[in-house]
């Protein structure tokens, strides 16, 4: 009976010990720098799509003026 109950006294100050630490973090500031993007974009491939696609807009225009009254 007396090694339970020693047992038992040991364990809850063992823990009380564990529960009793304090751990301190500490936030450093952080620095946030802007980003610079730069960014090309090609001309070229976009008129080159809208002249050959103006092909095809322009047989289907002339498609429907006839059907148009």
């Amino acid at each position: 009976m007396k090694q339970i109950l020693l047992f038992a006294l040991s364990a809850m100050l063992l823990l009380a010990w564990g529960c009793s630490t304090s751990h301190r973090v500490e936030v450093a500031p952080v620095e946030i720098k802007p980003i610079h993007i730069t960014i090309d974009v090609n001309v070229k491939v976009d008129k080159e799509l809208d002249d050959f696609f103006s092909d095809i807009d322009k047989t289907e225009n002339t498609e429907e003026t006839p059907n148009a009254q």
